[in-house]
């Protein structure tokens, strides 16, 4: 399926935007690297230490691909506390000796590591990751703890901290494989994590891990000692035994690390199908130019499918029928995958009605329930490219069974047993967030490109809704509201709302684990898959009662 010719003015212009979007992307991105900044990264080199980033580099293997969840989480919050970049925590996933694991490696350029909310949510979903994965995870653990002034949002709840240290005992009895290394601070409940790992090692002179540091102890029994003593390398390695082994320096222990895995079995592989991976015949770099800029207008999705597909080879399925819906099989680098895609372009119904694009209808939620079961038949797994408003409304829509259509595709979509990934490529709306496999849904991965937008409804529509009420409110209060009233307050609302709508808003709260390139949409695919190949199938695909 060609691009446009490279001189159509509309390609060169959304190539343009597009593009935009994408360095504006990479430049928050060098942002969200620095963590707290240069000269609190100067106060962790004056101790001999690696910075967290530079230690996941080191324990990598060199020019392996790696993918990073979570990079824009907390952003833009914690204001009043002076931000928490990353949450305070780097999480990447890649290969150590070959293995694909993920590593989590507390940030301790970000007040000294601390837990916010954020921290704690985003650890969660590193350990999310490996048990739906079964794969091997490393801690790098350089915390100060929970951040004080926050504990009451970070401390009791079933999702907060302690639910990390019970994951520690539930993957521990799964076979997961947990490594721990104490390279800083390890205190209070947060000594549990890596004690509750397969194997914990220490850094001599940086490292020291304890249950109450000096002062605390100072205070609790009036105990003088300093925290070496206390909980050093030394005290934790040669008398409690609390940890396994002392290292000089990061390095060696990192290198340590790395000899563990060296000598890792195989594992039972979840069988999905790969051959040898072959590049889109489909230029991949032509999707910035057939992403419309503005996002209301239609393109063919058709078009992007093509390049993201192995030899942009697609074997579509019911092409003529429910067709604001595609469906169909294809490869990703390898991987056997069934696709399931929003089509924008208007398109027209086996009753020869115009059907808008990106909504779903009747036809088209059946198409993909149906097709969803026999990828869970044939052990094929998911991939969703979400570019949709919702499911279509009005009186013949109601009348022909649109809910208890729509419900056959969330049944279907929400008891698979094959692994799932989503990418949001547009608009992410309602509903259609949810039967599209939104993150409420369990994608092992879910990304989203910049031109993303995640809201209940469409920015226009939500802003004139919510003016009308905002005015309603003050004329019941007996205030005038002139029309230049009205204009100004309708631009408050809306400059609101689209913000946050912004993927960039949605990956600070983790409801999506990435924002990414386009370019990067094949390698989250296929890592994705590779991770997900780690845990085989364990129960079988049963949907339950649907309304037929």
């Amino acid at each position: 399926m060609a691009a446009k010719d490279q001189t159509d003015i509309v390609f060169n212009k959304n190539e343009d935007f597009n593009k935009t979007q994408v360095s504006n992307l990479q430049h928050r991105l060098t942002k969200a690297y620095e963590g707290g900044g240069k000269k609190n990264a100067d106060k962790q080199k004056e101790k001999g230490k690696l910075l967290a980033r530079e230690r996941i580099a080191y324990l990598l293997d060199k020019d392996s691909p790696t993918v990073e969840v979570g990079a824009f989480a907390a952003e833009g919050m914690y204001k009043e506390y002076g931000g928490c970049p990353s949450a305070g925590v780097v999480v990447i996933i890649g290969y150590i000796k070959g293995r694909q694991c993920i590593v989590v490696a507390n940030d301790a350029t970000v007040k000294a590591g601390a837990w916010f909310p954020m921290t704690a949510k985003k650890n969660l979903r590193a350990q999310e990751i490996s048990i739906e994965n079964k794969l091997p995870i490393v801690y790098l653990v350089d915390s100060a703890g929970v951040f004080l002034p926050m504990q009451d949002e970070i401390f009791p709840d079933k999702e907060h901290f302690g639910r990390i240290f019970r994951n520690n005992a539930v993957m521990s009895s799964k076979g997961i494989i947990q490594i721990a290394a104490i390279m800083g601070s390890c205190v209070a409940g947060g000594a549990y994590l890596p004690i509750m790992s397969d194997e914990a090692m220490i850094v001599d002179k940086t490292g020291s891990i304890f249950l109450a540091g000096s002062y605390l102890v100072k205070a609790a029994i009036g105990e003088d000692i300093d925290n070496e003593t206390l909980g050093g390398a030394t005290t934790q390695c040669e008398i409690s035994g609390v940890t396994d082994n002392k290292f000089a320096n990061d390095q060696e222990c990192l290198d340590y690390i790395r000899s563990i895995f060296d000598k890792m079995g195989s594992y039972e592989k979840a069988g999905f199908d790969r051959i040898a991976a072959s590049v889109p015949k489909e230029d991949p770099k032509e999707i910035y130019g057939l992403l419309p800029e503005e996002r209301e207008k239609p393109y063919d999705m058709r078009s992007i499918i093509s390049r993201l597909l192995d030899d942009s080879t697609f074997d579509e399925y019911k092409e003529l029928y429910g067709q604001s819906i595609i469906c169909g099989l294809g490869r990703i680098d390898g991987w056997a995958v069934g696709i399931v895609a929003n089509q924008r372009k208007v398109v027209k119904s086996k009753k020869g009605e115009m059907q808008i694009g990106g909504v779903i209808y009747s036809d088209s939620a059946d198409k993909a329930a149906r097709f969803i079961m026999n990828c869970n038949q044939r052990k094929i797994p998911l991939v969703f490219l979400q570019d949709v408003t919702g499911f279509m409304v009005g009186s013949r829509s109601e009348q022909g069974g649109i809910i208890k259509d729509g419900a056959k595709l969330v049944n279907a979509m929400s008891n698979s047993v094959v692994p799932k990934f989503t990418i949001v490529i547009g608009n992410s709306y309602g509903a259609g967030n949810y039967a599209m496999c939104g993150k409420a849904y369990d994608p092992r991965l879910i990304a989203a490109w910049p031109s993303a937008q995640i809201a209940v409804m469409g920015g226009a529509q939500a802003a004139k809704t919510l003016l009308q009420i905002q005015v309603s409110t003050l004329k019941a209060q007996g205030k005038e509201i002139t029309k230049e009233d009205e204009d100004e307050l309708l631009k408050t609302i809306t400059d609101r709302y689209t913000a946050q709508t912004s993927p960039y808003y949605a990956a600070s709260r983790l409801w999506v684990d990435a924002v990414i390139d386009p370019l990067e949409t094949r390698k989250w695919i296929s890592m994705g898959i590779e991770m997900a190949d780690h845990a085989p199938i364990e129960k079988p695909f049963n949907v339950g009662i649907i309304q037929t």
